[in-house]
């Protein structure tokens, strides 16, 4: 085991605590505990956005995909991912911030009723199942390789856990977005000079860029036929689309001191991200030129561990901490917001309509309180799925969101006659023929992507159902077409 870098990674996470410590003097309401006050200027947007979805699958997942299917194997991510945000900014962030909303949910119950903001929540916070698990089991990996073996990957999950955890629950989103800001320099800087090194010892860049040349992994577009190209939209548009109505990406927005700064933000931030995502791809390529045939073998085994033993077996002590701070810095960031958001729809959108007379100094300890229960849920369920690569956990968590979520959120901000009728019925068939594709029910799926059918009923839905002659009232308990305030 070596104690000089663990030693070092035990200092970089109570430096991350006492910053969640220092953040939770200034927490006073629950608008400064999920939004930090609205008052966020411009970098710490962009650091933020970046930050949240630069997480463990871009660092160890999405260069394992690319250098087995190339570029064509991770449309989802981080093509589909970062665009995510370059249209959230284009066409959602001004006219949300507008609406000064506390979380994502309160849009449903303005725009469609209480019924819609819980069916929508609910589907919201069941997509952040599987992102923070992917998060939990890279903190998991992270330990094992820095221990040798001797810190197992389940006590690495509850040992990164708690590390992330007392300083969200402290801090809120304020000392979430601190942390990202300081965590995302450290990132940026650490995996360029990683990436400078690693190219030095595979002989020069140029040898990387050869070697993924010749295997083919600079390849984006599918093979000709519907089937190819069916699926291949179905996974650009999974996090493309499926992430806009999130929790974590609209409370970015919100905390933006103004409508600009939301708008900029998170159009910056997306274009850095499909960049910058490049440079652990880039290294993991230069790992197969080094290692030779022992990554191959590794990859019979585990494919997502090749980064850590490349740089723990050719690196130096200063680049190994660098790595281990910036793969920990991507980590934490992003587990640290999938924490806060589910946790702030459940209390604002759910047990406030249970209980509805609840003050806001109650609202702020039952979202503390949340946060440590959905914690422990989720780390249950890391355990649980421990053998699922990280990619697939993430990828098909926003799945749910793309085909009962995002629908009566585009056309309910951009089409003045859709009703609640239409969203109830929007909601219906897209879960429910997207359920009818699962592996288990039906073959569909095999022929057709069960996210893309599910994503064109629920647009069927929302238009049929707000045409249609209303038999579902909207939330002033009519059934006659309404506009959005």
């Amino acid at each position: 085991m070596n104690w000089t870098l663990l030693s070092f990674v035990i200092v970089y996470l109570i430096g991350t605590l006492m910053i969640g410590v220092w953040a939770g003097r200034h927490i006073k309401t629950t608008s400064d505990f999920a939004l930090a006050g609205r008052n966020l200027p411009l970098t710490m947007i962009i650091t933020t956005t970046f930050a949240t979805w630069f997480g463990a699958e871009t660092v160890m997942g999405i260069p394992a995909n690319f250098v087995q299917g190339g570029l064509n194997a991770i449309v989802e991510d981080p093509f589909g991912a970062g665009t995510c945000l370059i249209l959230v900014g284009a066409f959602f962030a001004a006219r949300l911030y507008r609406m000064n909303l506390l979380t994502i949910g309160d849009f449903y119950r303005q725009r469609f009723g209480k019924g819609i903001e819980v069916f929508c929540s609910v589907a919201i916070i069941l997509s952040y199942l599987g992102w923070v698990a992917a998060q939990i089991t890279a903190l998991g990996k992270v330990f094992n390789v820095l221990s040798a073996g001797e810190i197992s990957e389940i006590a690495g999950m509850i040992t990164g856990t708690i590390a992330v955890l007392v300083y969200v629950v402290i801090g809120g989103f304020l000392a979430v977005a601190w942390t990202d800001f300081i965590q995302m320099i450290v990132l940026v800087i650490g995996l360029s000079v990683i990436a400078f090194f690693a190219a030095d010892l595979a002989g020069g860049a140029d040898k990387v860029i050869a070697l993924a040349g010749s295997k083919d992994l600079f390849r984006f577009l599918p093979a000709p036929g519907f089937k190819n190209v069916a699926f291949f939209i179905a996974a650009g548009i999974t996090m493309m689309l499926g992430s806009i109505p999130q929790q974590d990406v609209f409370q970015r927005v919100m905390s933006a001191k103004d409508s600009r700064t939301a708008q900029r933000g998170a159009m910056i931030g997306g274009a850095a991200y499909i960049l910058f995502a490049f440079v652990p791809m880039f290294i993991v390529t230069a790992a197969i030129v080094v290692m030779g045939d022992s990554v191959l073998q590794m990859a019979a085994d585990d494919y997502q561990k090749i980064l850590p033993t490349f740089i723990m077996g050719h690196m130096n002590l200063f680049l190994q901490i660098l790595f281990f701070g910036a793969l920990l810095s991507a980590i934490k960031s992003t587990s640290s917001a999938t924490l806060l958001a589910p946790s702030t729809s459940f209390v604002e959108n759910i047990l406030k309509n249970l209980y509805p007379s609840m003050s806001d100094r109650q609202r702020l300890i039952a979202m503390r309180t949340t946060i440590l229960i959905f914690s422990a849920s989720v780390l249950a369920y890391a355990i649980a799925m421990k053998g699922t690569s990280i990619y697939e956990l993430v990828s098909g968590a926003y799945q749910v969101t793309l085909v009962g979520a995002f629908v009566p959120l585009v056309i309910g901000l951009y089409w003045r006659r859709a009703t609640t009728q239409g969203a109830a019925l929007s909601i219906l068939l897209g879960i429910g023929v997207w359920v009818l594709f699962f592996p288990d029910i039906s073959t569909l799926g095999e022929a057709f992507p069960g996210q893309l059918a599910g994503l064109i009923a629920a647009l069927i839905g929302m238009i049929a159902g707000s045409l249609l002659p209303q038999w579902v009232p909207n939330h002033h308990g009519h059934t006659h077409h309404l506009a959005p305030r």
